[in-house]
């Protein structure tokens, strides 16, 4: 089975030896987004809402770059700074699923993340 990588200049630049996403059959695999805004190379100023939206909006480009999108979706991991944030992100995150078809998801509170961010979610979606 062949593999694809996918880079895009709408979403941030991988800052390591890693593709923003691989696209493997039917399948992409999307390397961890952090609200990193791709125009600033700088976080998102804000709470965890706003850095939400922009990791959604990082992986969208993403998957877009794949050939594939937000409701192309079906399994996620969420990794946040602190736990006491996963309601309000989870507010966040179900207004990007609005028809009800939500992915499988795991999420966890990690020590750090990368450039201090509050939140991190990687995504596998259908082509």
């Amino acid at each position: 089975m062949m593999r694809t990588i996918i880079a895009t200049d709408k979403a941030p630049a991988a800052i390591g030896p890693y593709a923003q996403a691989n696209l493997v059959g039917d399948f992409i695999f999307t390397s961890g987004q952090i609200p990193i805004d791709p125009a600033t190379s700088r976080l998102v100023e804000g709470g965890i809402e706003e850095q939400t939206r922009q990791v959604f909006a990082n992986l969208k480009a993403v998957l877009e770059e794949a050939g594939s999108g937000l409701d192309r979706i079906v399994k996620t991991t969420c990794f946040l700074a602190n736990m006491e944030d996963f309601a309000a992100m989870n507010k966040i995150y179900a207004e990007y699923f609005p028809d009800g078809t939500y992915p499988s998801r795991s999420a966890f509170q990690v020590g750090a993340l990368p450039m201090g961010a509050m939140i991190e979610i990687e995504a596998i979606a259908m082509k």
